[in-house]
């Protein structure tokens, strides 16, 4: 990962960036905000998880900046994919949402940054000057919530695992058991069981509440 933005502005490099959102017109967007600094460029563009993680593995960028709620594989998974693989890749995760939940578990996956849609143009080039620099950043809402209650111990309310995660996710998806099985390459038992799980944990008594929740958190849209 480069030291600085000036410091590959300097040595004629740009800071390589994946932008990665499942709706073309927000996409177009970011790359419009993120190329007006000479120092960037936008090497590759994915809409849905899977193909995100195709993109980094052939490309190795140094950032990401990437939509927590997308199909097949949400932002938040991804992001904990990418940092256990590609250690010189940092992820700017962005989303509507200011939920604690959800930001627990963009900290959790190894998110460097965290800023809402809502955010202005600046902002979004603020954040990535942090993360470029090894730093992190987050908006004011979301950083307020890091120093009230985030911080605070919630042994109330345990995470999912990331396997639990990606079963809710394709469960939202309307995926069947047995596809899901298949493109996790696991049982249907194994589904099911990750599905179990997940509910008791967050007081599910039906998969119409799970899905609630994955919608609330961001995980997922209607």
């Amino acid at each position: 990962m480069p030291a600085s933005r000036e410091a590959t502005a300097s040595r004629g490099v740009k800071l390589r960036v994946i932008v990665a959102d499942d709706h073309p017109v927000v996409c177009s967007g970011l790359k419009q905000i993120l190329e007006r600094d000479g120092t960037i460029e936008i090497v590759a563009e994915a809409r849905d998880g899977r193909t995100l993680l195709r993109q980094v593995e052939t490309l190795q960028p140094d950032l990401v900046v990437a939509d927590v709620t997308m199909p097949d594989l949400n932002g938040i998974d991804a992001t904990r994919i990418i940092r256990q693989r590609y250690r010189g890749t940092r992820v700017l995760l962005l989303s509507v949402h200011a939920e604690e939940a959800i930001v627990r578990e963009a900290l959790a996956a190894g998110a460097s940054g965290y800023v809402l849609k809502e955010a202005a143009g600046d902002e979004l080039q603020r954040a990535v000057d942090a993360v470029a620099r090894d730093q992190s950043y987050f908006s004011p809402a979301v950083a307020r919530l890091l120093a009230t209650r985030l911080l605070e111990p919630r042994k109330d309310r345990p995470l999912l695992s990331a396997r639990e995660r990606e079963v809710l996710q394709l469960i939202c998806e309307g995926r069947r058991p047995a596809e899901i099985a298949a493109q996790l390459f696991v049982s249907v038992t194994t589904v099911k069981s990750h599905r179990a799980n997940a509910m008791r944990k967050l007081g599910a008594r039906s998969t119409a509440e799970l899905i609630r929740y994955a919608i609330r958190g961001g995980l997922a849209s209607l």
